[in-house]
This record gives C-alpha cells, structure tokens and sequence, in this order.
C-alpha cells in the first residue's frame, strides 16, 4: 500500500473520534519536530483493561515510512479497532 493511501486511511479512521473500544492509539517520537524517529501503537480491549503496546523504529522519518504505515492499518483492521486515536503533534525524545 502506497503511504499516501495508508495515511489517508488512518486519517479518516481519527476523524471519527471516540467511539468505543477496542481502541488504538498511535504517538509519534522523534529529537526534533521535523522527523519521527518511533512510533508507539497502544491498543485497550476494553475500557479499564490492560493497555498493549508496540513500537516501530525507523531511521527516516516513520511518518513517511511505507512499511510503518501499512502495519500501522494492519493492526487497525485485525484489532477491529472501533476508535483509532492519534496525538496531534509530534512528541520530542530528550
């Protein structure tokens, strides 16, 4: 899947909202604004469930990394993730 697509795809899934669980939740890391260098992908079954985590790394920004895009709609659509939350910005690492 091309990453525009993949982008456009988890995009419409965040313009949604909240609207139950399971949910997934996705945050962007990186040492400066200008590239996100790790992704962190939470999902939470229910609400007041253990929440479970897995990390993407990348050594290019993984906003625009194919492969981390595609597994990110991967985990959306086999988690049936009912609401997919996104933090806006991107989240400095000191």
């Amino acid at each position: 899947m091309h990453v525009d697509k993949a982008k456009k795809r988890i995009a419409k899934q965040v313009k949604k909202g909240f609207k139950g669980y399971p949910q997934i939740s996705i945050e962007y890391f990186g040492t400066d604004a200008s590239c996100a260098t790790v992704v962190v992908v939470q999902f939470t079954l229910e609400e007041g469930s253990e929440v479970q985590e897995e990390r993407f790394a990348s050594q290019s920004d993984a906003r625009e990394n194919e492969t981390i895009q595609t597994a990110l709609i991967k985990i959306i659509d086999r988690a049936n993730a009912i609401s997919v939350i996104q933090v806006p910005t991107l989240t400095l690492i000191k």
